[in-house]
């Protein structure tokens, strides 16, 4: 696996993998899980969503597979309007490169990729539990899509790891989040230690090691407000209004 990302043959998936792909210029990633036969189950923004009011939410405007001018044959549209959909992996890729998601990284190598939504410390269940999320899901949902709580990344770690954040007023298990956060968060916490330090090579050196421990504490392996919750379970209480997905609060930009 590189440090930056595992690009993997299309002849080497299988059924359980959670792989991704690139999108806008390598600002993002759309994630998804392989179920085998040239088909990807995925959650997108055609269902409901709860928005962030910034301008993340016209940046991310390709999470849904390739809207072709002939329809595909293969791709089953959402009938129920709850995001998570069935796509032939051509559509899913939309013309971008494959990658597989890591799991059961060691720390090293979690913390030497730069880029967060890679790979991640916690462990896959089998293959077949995995598929079986994905499909429980596709019929029933998983709630409603939230850039930074719960999006294609969070919804293929569950079905990876049957594992959610208890605490819905934290961060959801993506990584990509964690590094959308983590960064401007390692530049405000690191303003402080100018008065330790006006080297500006220290400082850069200060600002990544807060960015990388940031990271590392938001991994879903590391967690420790994490419960291991069926899929089953899942719709019941998103069905109920036990589990929702609570609007994330954007710190505003410090003033000079």
């Amino acid at each position: 696996m590189g440090l930056l990302s595992n690009r993997v043959p299309k002849e080497s998936l299988k059924p359980g993998d959670h792989i991704y792909s690139w999108r806008a210029a390598y600002i993002y990633a759309h994630h998804g899980i392989y179920i085998g036969d040239d088909k990807v189950i995925h959650f997108t923004r055609r269902g409901q969503e709860v928005g962030t009011g910034t301008i993340i939410d016209i940046l991310l405007v390709s999470s849904g597979p390739a809207r072709n001018v002939v329809p595909c044959t293969t791709c089953t549209p959402s009938e129920d309007g709850h995001g998570v959909v069935l796509s032939c992996l051509n559509c899913f890729l939309a013309g971008g490169v494959l990658y597989r998601f890591e799991y059961s990284v060691s720390p090293a190598l979690f913390l030497a990729k730069a880029r967060g939504g890679t790979c991640t410390l916690a462990v896959s269940d089998p293959s077949d539990v995995v598929v079986h999320r994905a499909k429980y899901l596709l019929d029933n949902g998983f709630g409603c899509y939230n850039v930074f709580k719960n999006n294609c990344e969070d919804f293929a770690i569950y079905c990876k790891t049957g594992l959610l954040v208890v605490d819905q007023g934290t961060m959801g298990q993506s990584g990509q989040a964690a590094s959308i956060i983590g960064g401007p968060l390692a530049a405000v916490l690191s303003t402080p230690l100018r008065l330790v330090t006006t080297n500006a090579y220290g400082m850069v050196a200060t600002a990544v090691t807060v960015y990388c421990v940031s990271r590392y504490a938001a991994d879903i392996g590391m967690r420790k407000d994490v419960l291991k919750v069926s899929a089953e379970d899942l719709t019941r209480r998103l069905a109920t209004g036990l589990l929702q997905v609570i609007e994330p609060q954007i710190p505003a930009a410090p003033s000079s």
